[in-house]
């Protein structure tokens, strides 16, 4: 059985998948939920959301994560990241996943991934469960009835949560397993009912295709100013360092919360929606993500509530901190509607620094910005983790390392060689801690954070005065209106600043042993200018 509008020459039977017993393609919503509800692979919430559990897979799945190792990709891929997959293996999970699907029910989306024509991938997803098909076309990009009737997929993704992966037999680590095979052009994904995996997936694949067409692909999230679509700014950060929160700024346009493209027109969104952390939402703080967790349609991933009334528990973490609900970008009332800008103008890397050496914001040099882009750096803080007693720093390159196939330098040279061309404006933001490490220091104001971004925006703060700072030779400005001078200065702020330049020190040097491992790979203007550590040991 088939329906939804499919081009004809590109169904399943005629692009090998054989004995389907039935074959849902580009399901609507309401379509969609029916089918997930049918199923018995959720339940209804409230203002028709679809409430699932992904059970012991709440999170991705990095190490069950391989790249097949072919000659066509063999020089381009970084190996020490992507563990290979040899080609025959692959073949024989293909196989076995194509039997074991035999007879079955399976769900399908054509879709696009990314907002700009010139550079957006055709991908096909074919899902074992419906709510998997739910999640991919609230979070790519969905083609019209026209574009529809003659979509012919580049790459297609098959999902089966199912399905069982035989470590000796597919060259794998365990029953679960995705497989990227660029020669192929097809991703599968066996053994885990994560939806996050499909969305990453993608991702890694333009991580991979668009660099070779220097467009830089970006782990981050994006807006404009609301009258002019060229005034971009970009956010840079891993988990926790506030880069949704900070780019959903409503005096500002949103382009999208975690993946683009820079192109040499502008920026675009890679998706058509957002996949959103529940925890401790907030509905003062973030309105409009809140709302989307009672609209029609919305995904809401792994969270607790009253079976009776089904209302949400947004504090409650016992299936997982990692809650989350999936709805399209027109469900945030400032999102544009091309999810498309100009190249930025301000590039903001957020870190939330956990030893409170860094300061709350920093202008940095192209070379700086590289290093730092490189780095990736965040922290891990007392609590969060077994065994973690004090903050630990994360090195992850490119804010992003497990969708990185290609070399970190690539990405790091064409960030440099953007900004070169382009002249944007390069900002560290800390929005970790001051006055002392975690623990003994405070958080970081939101209030001055917002000022500090809003003047970097508006370019007020390339006029104020700066000085060098001495532990890592970045510019840091000595005041900006809303924001007390005092913080400005991460030392002044101890207690005792011989302790301050102790924990610089020590941060300095754990840059500095992550770095190593680019040295041979950056130019020497990258080293000369990234850490320059000057205080009293």
């Amino acid at each position: 059985m088939t329906n939804g509008m499919v081009n004809p020459a590109a169904t399943l039977e005629k692009t090998g998948f054989p004995n389907v017993a039935q074959i849902h393609y580009n399901l609507q919503e309401p379509a969609l939920i029916e089918a997930a509800l049918g199923r018995n692979e959720g339940e209804l919430g409230n203002g028709g959301t679809l409430l699932v559990s992904t059970g012991k897979h709440t999170g991705r799945s990095p190490k069950d994560k391989f790249v097949v190792r072919d000659p066509s990709v063999e020089d381009d891929i970084w190996w020490e990241n992507n563990p290979p997959m040899d080609p025959a293996h692959f073949d024989a999970l293909h196989a076995d996943m194509l039997k074991h699907i035999e007879g079955g029910e399976l769900f399908v989306q054509d879709l696009f991934a990314g907002a700009d024509p010139d550079y957006r991938l055709n991908v096909r997803v074919i899902t074992e469960l419906a709510w998997h098909n739910l999640f991919i076309r609230h979070l790519l990009r969905r083609p019209d009835a026209a574009e529809l009737e003659s979509f012919l997929a580049e790459y297609t993704i098959l999902n089966c949560p199912s399905f069982q992966a035989d470590p000796e037999k597919h060259g794998c680590r365990s029953e679960t397993v995705i497989a990227l095979n660029f020669a192929k052009k097809m991703i599968l994904i066996g053994g885990t009912s994560y939806a996050g995996e499909n969305k990453k997936s993608v991702f890694t694949l333009l991580n991979y295709l668009l660099p070779a067409k220097g467009v830089m692909p970006m782990h981050c999230s994006a807006n404009h100013a609301p009258d002019d679509p060229h005034d971009v700014a970009v956010f840079f950060g891993l988990s926790g360092t506030g880069k949704t929160t900070l780019s959903a700024e409503p005096t500002r346009t949103l382009i999208g919360d975690d993946e683009h493209g820079w192109s040499d027109k502008g920026t675009f969104n890679f998706e058509g929606g957002c996949y959103a952390k529940t925890i401790d939402l907030n509905p003062t703080a973030e309105p409009e993500i809140y709302a989307t967790t009672t609209r029609f349609g919305t995904v809401i991933e792994n969270m607790v509530y009253d079976p009776y009334t089904k209302k949400l528990d947004f504090k409650d973490d016992s299936l997982t901190p990692n809650m989350r609900c999936a709805y399209p970008l027109e469900a945030i009332s400032n999102a544009s509607a091309t999810a498309r800008g100009g190249v930025p103008k301000n590039i903001i890397m957020l870190t939330c620094d956990a030893f409170g050496v860094l300061p709350p914001i920093a202008r940095l040099t192209p070379a700086q910005a590289m290093y730092h882009f490189l780095s990736g750096f965040t922290s891990k803080v007392a609590g969060t983790e077994k065994g973690v007693t004090e903050p630990q720093p994360t090195f992850s390159t490119c804010f992003g390392a497990p969708f990185m196939p290609r070399r970190p330098e690539v990405y790091g040279a064409l960030l440099r060689d953007k900004i070169a061309q382009t002249g944007a404006t390069c900002w560290l933001v800390n929005t970790g801690w001051t006055g002392g490490a975690y623990g003994v220091g405070s958080r970081m104001p939101i209030k001055a954070t917002r000022a500090l971004l809003s003047a970097a925006m508006d370019g007020s703060l390339q006029s104020q005065t700066y000085r060098m700072d001495d532990a890592f030779g970045f510019a840091v400005p000595t005041s900006c209106p809303g924001v007390p001078d005092l913080l400005l200065d991460p030392r002044r702020t101890w207690d005792k600043p011989d302790a301050y330049d102790r924990q610089a020190a020590r941060l300095v040097r754990m840059f500095e042993e992550n770095f190593r491992q680019y040295e041979a790979f950056v130019d020497k203007d990258v080293m000369e200018e990234a850490v320059v550590f000057r205080g009293s040991m």
